[in-house]
């Protein structure tokens, strides 16, 4: 009977869904959601704040501030009430009201930048106010999440050995980008690891991480409109691009089957699924990561009025398309 003191110290690390009777494909879903935080960015918001507690940087008095999309931020949250900071959480209009009300609901002050920034997007506005905010008084610290090796090695000492535990003849593995911190800490393990297994990066339409030209995205998570400092490509064997109206596709199909899902999950089923209908599976032992649960997107994945505003009335029926490229 696990007893804990602390939110953090739980984290259901060894579940996976076989998706072959839901989507007729040889793939094994790693859920990263069953713990306090909702998400897998549990793990980096603890090694960041564990590491910054632990060099000096976090001192009695210090107000963590970081840039989020909505999940590092909830981790961020419960860790820092858990711990005795007060927690800024910088974000912008896609984050998901319940993901705002999350956060305030353990303490937290929510930010919302308005107006995106000329050339670096909403996350470009979110980082020039995050600067701003630690440049006004130094009691502010930031973690950044974009550029601290504790968040990619939070995945490289955790999830990368968790996967191998579970199938050590694994061959191809799918991980949504988004920071990259998750999708560098597990290709770094693997490509140390004994045996060859082929990294395949999943990104969404309209995100400049890989190098595509900006688009509007409407579902928080995957994607970035700023090249991410973490992404080294060399370590990818290949990039799946995800449209939006996809990722709803896969989560309602997710849903109809019993399993709830958050926009990250979705996107990550949908590239990986079509990923595998393109190639010789029926060897392949397949996994992927689920970053999210569905929750926190009920107001807008899950709400037909929000889907057919943004994709159309017949977005569910419609056949799924997705682009691919080799990582360089």
């Amino acid at each position: 009977m696990p007893v804990i003191s602390a939110p953090q110290d739980y984290n259901e690390d060894d579940l996976y869904v076989d998706l072959q009777p839901v989507f007729d494909r040889p793939l094994y879903l790693k859920c990263e959601g069953f713990n306090f935080a909702g998400s897998i960015k549990l793990k980096a918001a603890t090694e960041m704040v564990t590491e910054a507690e632990r060099s000096g940087l976090l001192r009695p008095g210090s107000v963590i501030v970081e840039s989020s999309s909505g999940n590092l931020g909830v981790a961020l949250s419960m860790i820092a009430a858990s711990r005795g900071y007060r927690f800024v959480c910088v974000t912008d209009p896609r984050c998901n009201l319940s993901t705002r009300k999350t956060m305030e609901a353990l303490g937290s002050q929510v930010h919302i930048v308005t107006d995106p920034h000329p050339e670096g997007g909403f996350l470009g506005a979110r980082l020039h106010y995050v600067r701003e905010l630690c440049a006004s008084d130094d009691r502010y610290v930031w973690l950044n999440q974009y550029t601290n090796p504790n968040s990619w090695k939070a995945h490289y000492r955790t999830t990368g050995p968790a996967i191998a535990r579970a199938f050590p003849r694994l061959d191809v593995l799918f991980v949504g980008a988004g920071t990259t911190g998750t999708l560098m800490g597990c290709a770094r393990y693997f490509r140390e690891w004994h045996r060859r297994v082929w990294v395949v990066a999943v990104d969404s339409v309209g995100s400049v991480t890989f190098g595509a030209p900006p688009a509007r995205r409407m579902i928080p998570g995957l994607g970035t409109s700023v090249r991410p400092p973490m992404l080294d490509e060399s370590y990818l064997d290949e990039v799946v691009h995800v449209e939006e109206p996809n990722t709803v596709r896969a989560c309602h199909r997710l849903a109809r089957r019993g399993f709830l899902f958050g926009g990250s999950t979705g996107t990550v089923v949908s590239g990986a699924t079509s990923w595998l209908e393109d190639h010789h599976t029926s060897q392949l032992t397949a996994v992927a990561l689920a970053p999210d649960l569905g929750e926190r997107y009920l107001d807008t994945i899950y709400q037909t009025n929000w889907v057919e505003d943004l994709y159309g009335t017949d977005v569910l029926d419609a056949d799924q398309h997705v682009t691919r490229s080799w990582a360089g």
